[in-house]
């Protein structure tokens, strides 16, 4: 089976505003096994972009107002995401309501006005995934306990699909994402060794609990990142791409001991179960 890049920006200004960078990197990555890639939105004013650029690549997308846009959006953003969902409804590239959450690491984000809001904008998302029947593509930066509150409350008997994206919270909290029907995304922060509690879970969990992504251009896979000093120095920082994936689930092979193969196949099929319709835009056997 291929690889499946469940979270990239490919439409992020580091890539070029022609998006001739993004196309590179993309057949890059199809060079090196990457079938599907799945493009988020992160407001409304990227909805067009990662639709046009999904179809453009062969890929999916996810329509959805992230946390950190949320202090520069409006209810009638809100609006526009439904219109949008709706619009959209019969494109079987449109796989998810994505990327929404919380995110309570950013100062400004941490204030009772703006998690007031911030959870406004969340369960409003969370209502509109569960009325258009799609899954969802969550942020959890900071904020896996609280995710889970609003998930319970929008669907008190579970069943949701989709994933917690970038997971980094503790065994009990990917235990209960894991129950409430998300699986966990693992990308770029796994490869440093330094990251000894996440790559103790990608270890340890059950291989069904997780997906693989770069959330390029963000979270550089170690050989990737270039540390603040050398950068003061001159030396520019690498650019994450979804090319980097294999070599990343390389890395989640050797923690668990398991063929890159074997890693391979599972996470592909993980990534169909949390996203039914990427099933779709895969070659028939």
């Amino acid at each position: 089976m291929p690889w499946i890049d469940t979270h990239c920006h490919m439409d992020a200004p580091e890539f070029g505003a022609d998006h001739a960078q993004a196309l590179a990197a993309r057949a890059l990555a199809a060079e090196r096994g990457v079938q599907l890639c799945v493009l988020p939105a992160v407001g409304v004013f990227d909805f067009d972009s990662v639709r046009t650029l999904a179809h453009r690549m062969g890929d999916a997308y996810a329509l959805g107002i992230h946390p950190l846009l949320v202090p520069r959006a409006d209810d009638g953003d809100l609006n526009r995401l439904d219109a949008a969902l709706t619009a959209h409804a019969g494109d079987p590239r449109l796989v998810a309501v994505g990327e929404i959450g919380l995110d309570f690491f950013v100062p400004e984000l941490k204030t009772p006005a703006m998690v007031e809001r911030q959870t406004h904008f969340f369960r409003a998302q969370l209502q509109l995934a569960k009325r258009h029947g799609l899954p969802v593509v969550v942020h959890t930066r900071r904020s896996v306990d609280q995710t889970l509150k609003h998930l319970r409350a929008v669907r008190p008997g579970g069943g949701w699909r989709g994933i917690a994206h970038a997971f980094s919270g503790s065994l009990q909290q990917a235990e209960a994402c894991l129950a409430q029907g998300l699986k966990l995304g693992f990308g770029g922060a796994m490869t440093f060794d330094t990251a000894r509690q996440l790559r103790n879970l990608a270890s340890t969990l059950p291989l069904d609990a997780i997906v693989m992504e770069t959330d390029a251009p963000d979270i550089p896979p170690q050989w990737v990142y270039v540390p603040q000093a050398e950068r003061a120095a001159g030396r520019p920082q690498g650019v994450n791409t979804p090319a980097e994936l294999p070599r990343i689930g390389a890395v989640l092979a050797q923690l668990r001991g398991l063929a890159p193969a074997d890693v391979e196949a599972a996470t592909t099929r993980n990534a169909l179960a949390a996203l039914p319709r990427l099933r779709g835009l895969l070659p028939a056997d």
